[in-house]
């Protein structure tokens, strides 16, 4: 053990402050009624797809496990309303890939599966129970990656864990749905902490906040006044607060070795929507069927916060929405530094989407790169230290044995590199496609 934890909470070196656009952030969350149909693809998280456990014209029954998980790196798949199995068949999905998927049409009574009891009694439960729990809950990390979250409880028995650390920075532009949680739904974020901790023996746990969101701040310091293991971290504004990596550096000044886990720096991080929603999993026996979703933008009608199904389809959550504008131009699948575009919003919602963000023709217009200036602004940005005009240049160049040299997998692909760059070189494109070519070599041995 590394005895008392230090606190810190200094902001870290690099970043960028972009516009925040956080038009929602007032906006409470509205739920949303069960769609007609929903897509449910079998592989909605980093690891192992589902393997599906039914077939066309099979009846199944709201919070029914429908997709076992494919290896430890994985995680079940539920269905997240009652009705109908229309398909099984490889589907679209906003990340470029069809998925293999279950397409369920409602049979408009969403009856909830037996099995789906409550596990009141949880502070009496063993950790092993409730990483196992958390793996029955269905749950990934839902602020993005898809990390399944049992894995991340279950660290190597010599890596004691000190702190788990909930991510509330929600530091991308746009997006709101985190800062409604903790608004909104406080003690349920609190809950799911106090059992993440639980899991792991951690003697103390934090909830870290960017500073603009003070009345998310006020709520939580309320709910947390008699639970003195619990802080709440007042962190800096600054794009990418919200990196697991950065979040640890502020909070406890430790950093995570070249290709080590925050395990090893006996952390774990999770996000406040994945505590609140296995904090539910416990009251309620509900499994990770629904998500709270940001949908925004000048694109849209009437930016929203909802709390809808997975499988709902984006183009039904925009519709809720009052639908687009007619100058739309532009679909961000999550928040636009980090999320990808894609051109159709006949996608499914999945565990890991948090938003939608709709931009018109004036705010989606190219700007044509120009070679580099050497200005250097890119360095300056990266909050990792890294050359990023250097790993673009050698990216496109296809020499990518050389920019493995200068740190290409260690970049965490936040974009402030080419948000930054005055030469609007793709630069974060030309990284994460030399990071594919890396990753398709090693599987390959």
């Amino acid at each position: 053990m590394r005895g008392e934890i230090e606190m810190h909470w200094k902001p870290f070196r690099g970043g960028t402050h972009p516009n925040p656009a956080k038009r929602t952030a007032g906006l409470a969350i509205e739920v949303v009624p069960p769609p007609g149909k929903v897509i449910i693809p079998l592989q909605q998280h980093i690891g192992a797809p589902c393997k599906p456990l039914v077939k066309p014209g099979d009846e199944v029954l709201t919070g029914q496990v429908i997709g076992e998980p494919g290896g430890f790196v994985s995680a079940p798949i539920h269905a997240s309303l009652s009705g109908k199995v229309a398909a099984v068949a490889p589907m679209p999905t906003y990340t470029g890939q069809e998925v293999l998927s279950v397409v369920i049409d409602s049979d408009g009574r969403d009856q909830k599966h037996p099995d789906l009891t409550p596990h009141h009694t949880w502070e009496q439960a063993s950790s092993k129970q409730i990483v196992d729990w958390i793996k029955e809950c269905g749950l990934v990390g839902m602020g993005g990656a898809g990390f399944p979250t049992h894995v991340k409880f279950a660290p190597p028995a010599d890596k004691p864990i000190e702190a788990v650390i909930l991510n509330g920075a929600e530091c991308e532009p746009y997006l709101t749905c985190d800062h409604r949680v903790m608004q909104e739904r406080a003690d349920k974020v609190v809950l799911g902490l106090r059992a993440f901790m639980k899991a792991v023996n951690a003697p103390a746990g934090f909830i870290a906040i960017e500073d603009n969101k003070a009345d998310a701040i006020d709520r939580l310091t309320r709910v947390t006044a008699s639970l003195p293991q619990i802080k709440i971290v007042r962190l800096h504004t600054r794009y990418p607060q919200g990196e697991e990596r950065l979040i640890i550096k502020a909070i406890l000044n430790r950093e995570i070795p070249r290709g080590g886990l925050p395990a090893d720096v006996g952390a774990i991080v999770s996000n406040v929507s994945t505590a609140a929603t296995f904090a539910d999993f416990l009251l309620t026996g509900r499994p990770l069927i629904q998500r709270i979703v940001t949908i925004t933008g000048s694109g849209i009608v009437n930016p929203k916060n909802l709390e809808v199904r997975i499988g709902t389809l984006l183009e039904d959550a925009a519709r809720y929405c009052g639908g687009l504008q007619d100058n739309a131009a532009k679909l961000i699948v999550g928040g636009p530094m980090t999320g990808p575009s894609y051109y159709d919003l006949a996608v499914p919602i999945m565990k890991a989407t948090a938003g939608l963000v709709v931009l018109t023709e004036a705010e989606a217009r190219k700007l044509e790169p120009i070679a580099c200036v050497s200005c250097g602004k890119c360095v300056e940005a990266c909050p990792y230290g890294l050359l990023p005009n250097f790993l673009g240049k050698y990216a496109e160049l296809g020499r990518i044995a050389d920019a493995e040299k200068t740190g290409l997998m260690d970049c965490r692909e936040c974009g402030c590199c080419s948000y930054v760059c005055p030469s609007r070189r793709p630069l974060l494109h030309a990284i994460k496609s030399a990071k594919a070519e890396v990753a398709a070599r090693r599987r390959k041995g």
